[in-house]
């Protein structure tokens, strides 16, 4: 068995998220090739409500493409049917090929506690087509401030994961819209038999294992939301068969390690880029800190007053190395990009990562048409970032 540096699989990890080719050069169109071939990296693109930056599907193509048609590509996620809007990592979305392999997830959804209600609804889909919880005649109310799901809203869930509906689109406001699965998911697909749950998770496994290049058990379970529990002699059993390579990584422990056998280390890598908090090279958060020495927590619910480093923080990508964070904030309604802090990490030269983190920054303002950079004192990177802005 294979002994590899924490180096070499952090290269691995990196060029496998597609971190060791440069963007396409500026002034070149993206267009849906593009797009598919970030999606055919990642393999799965988070989605989440907040809107403070961008929304979270937006910045992985950024991250990996630069400037691009932002209407364009969402017009590909959600209306080109290669893709499908559903419960994958979370609320995500993926290739509609993978719709078969969650088959096992779908039959497993609990049974509704209102059946009467929720045949009702999906007649009134039926007769409407694409139906938010606001089209419907009966939606309910909403029981709290949080969780208090109006019962309309509920349902639709309901019928959703049991795959009877599925996501048609989501609106500007990102208001989730559904239909009949039959009239969303191209019919060769709803065609294909579902494999066994055996063969699915390997299958699943497989794909994880390519999107991330290297993982543990755990790294790999969390791409689909499996349990490790499961997880674990599958992959055992797939290393066996030399569908994955099992490995040990200095300083990992003796925990199994996998490594996809198409999985490869680029010698360089150009990559200047903010991340988002749910793009998937650092959505696991301790494998972000096991592989690029990088504590990550998002903060999002945290109290203001205990926030170590703001509302919606960025990890910067510079070459190899996870080298700062932003707190950052799209101020539409004044056309500025609000630098709410700035953090280098440890052994790094300040000056040139402020230099670089402001070309980015003034790229992606630029992007999303907030064009004025202001960067406040918070952060012992603010100084640096604020001279090099200027």
């Amino acid at each position: 068995m294979r002994t590899l540096s924490p180096d070499h699989a952090r290269r691995i990890a990196l060029t496998a998220m597609g971190f060791g080719r440069p963007r396409p050069p500026a002034g070149q169109r993206r267009d849906v090739r593009h797009l598919r071939r970030v999606l055919d990296t990642v393999d799965i693109v988070q989605l989440d409500s907040v809107n403070v930056l961008a929304r979270a599907h937006e910045l992985p193509f950024w991250s990996r493409l630069g400037p691009h048609d932002r209407a364009g590509r969402d017009r590909w996620l959600w209306h080109s049917r290669e893709l499908f809007d559903g419960w994958i990592h979370v609320a995500s979305l993926t290739a509609v090929e993978v719709w078969p392999l969650l088959h096992f997830r779908r039959a497993a959804a609990r049974p509704p506690e209102d059946p009467a209600y929720v045949a009702r609804v999906r007649d009134e889909v039926t007769r409407r087509g694409p139906t938010s919880v606001r089209d419907l005649s009966d939606p309910g109310r909403r029981t709290g401030p949080w969780w208090g799901i109006p019962k309309g809203r509920a349902a639709l869930e309901r019928l959703f994961f049991r795959g009877e509906l599925a996501i048609d689109h989501r609106t500007p406001s990102f208001l989730t819209v559904f239909d009949l699965t039959e009239r969303v998911l191209p019919a060769d697909v709803l065609a294909v038999e579902p494999p066994p749950r055996r063969e699915a998770i390997d299958r699943l496994l497989l794909r994880a294992a390519r999107a991330h290049g290297i993982g543990t058990a755990a790294d790999l379970a969390d791409h689909h939301r499996l349990q490790v529990s499961e997880v674990r002699p599958r992959l055992a059993a797939l290393a066996e068969a030399d569908r994955l390579e099992e490995v040990r990584v200095r300083g990992w422990g003796a925990e199994p390690v996998y490594r996809h056998p198409e999985a490869t280390s680029a010698r360089r890598f150009p990559a200047r880029t903010l991340l988002s908090p749910f793009d998937p090279l650092v959505w696991r958060r301790e494998r972000a800190e096991r592989l690029y020495d990088f504590r990550y927590r998002i903060e999002i619910y945290v109290p203001e007053a205990q926030r170590v480093h703001g509302y919606y923080v960025l990890p910067f990508l510079l070459g190899e190395r996870l080298a700062a964070r932003v707190d950052l904030k799209a101020d539409r309604r004044t056309g500025r990009l609000l630098v709410r802090g700035a953090f280098a990490e440890p052994d790094v030269d300040r000056t040139h990562v402020a230099r670089e983190l402001a070309a980015e920054l003034t790229e992606l303002a630029a992007w999303l048409e907030v064009p004025g950079i202001v960067v406040d004192d918070r952060g012992d990177l603010a100084e640096a970032l604020q001279r090099a802005i200027d």
